[in-house]
């Protein structure tokens, strides 16, 4: 029989990860001694972490990064056609959802390996549910161009997108970029569009707050280095 590929979900800071996921989790750590990861040392820390008493010198990490080779990558599940189970574990969040790994669970599906997803913490999806926005429809986005002419056209298409078809937009940006990101939005939206801000989800100091445009500019909330999700939802 082959292995299973586990989607391993992490904390989304510093802090317990029962406080955040299921103790199922926790089970299936402790059964894996295989994991594909984005960076061995944080890798190493959570399942530390998750489960003291497991033996790190009997772990076989393999690095799914940006300088991976792509071929390389295609032979991390072959143990799995031999019946071992491997962990594609997060950096932060959930596995490939805006975080490396797609490419792995794509290729499990083509060996026809089953995928089998974890319950975890999702700053999208908590975003989104702590926001008051339409969770009926909603898109995200990834990452805003940092070329200012083209972040302005980004964000405004972003808004008529949001006021024509009444779906909330999601995105992120790179956290020491948070401020200045804000602060574009203040000025590009409309006043009456709202804006949600959800920062340091499940961390003790989380800070969630969905105002308008125009409410926003009279606040300045500290997001320097801190990861930040932004929605965006335009009324008719």
């Amino acid at each position: 029989m082959k292995g299973n590929l586990y989607l391993i979900p992490t904390t989304l800071g510093d802090n317990e990860p029962l406080e955040v996921m299921p103790i199922s989790v926790k089970s299936v750590v402790e059964s894996l001694t295989c994991f594909i990861v984005e960076n061995e040392k944080s890798a190493r820390r959570f399942i530390k972490k998750i489960t003291p008493t497991k033996s790190q010198p009997s772990l076989e990490l393999k690095l799914i990064d940006k300088y991976v080779d792509p071929i390389e990558v295609n032979s991390y599940l072959d143990v799995c056609m031999q019946g071992q189970s491997v962990g594609l574990l997060s950096e932060a969040g959930v596995p490939a959802v805006a975080d490396p790994g797609s490419d792995v669970v794509a290729l499990a599906h083509k060996k026809g390996i089953r995928v089998v997803p974890l319950v975890g913490p999702s700053s999208i999806l908590m975003a989104m549910m702590a926001s008051g926005m339409n969770g009926q429809s909603f898109a995200f986005n990834g990452y805003l161009p940092i070329e200012k002419s083209d972040r302005k056209r980004e964000i405004k298409r972003l808004e008529k997108v949001s006021k024509e078809h009444q779906q909330s937009q999601i995105f992120i940006e790179t956290p020491y970029r948070n401020t200045k990101l804000l602060e574009d939005l203040k000025v590009i939206l409309s006043p009456n569009t709202k804006l949600c801000i959800a920062a340091n989800i499940t961390m003790p100091n989380e800070y969630i707050k969905t105002f308008t445009v125009a409410e926003w500019k009279q606040q300045q909330p500290t997001l320097h280095k801190i990861p930040t999700i932004f929605i965006v939802h335009a009324s008719l």
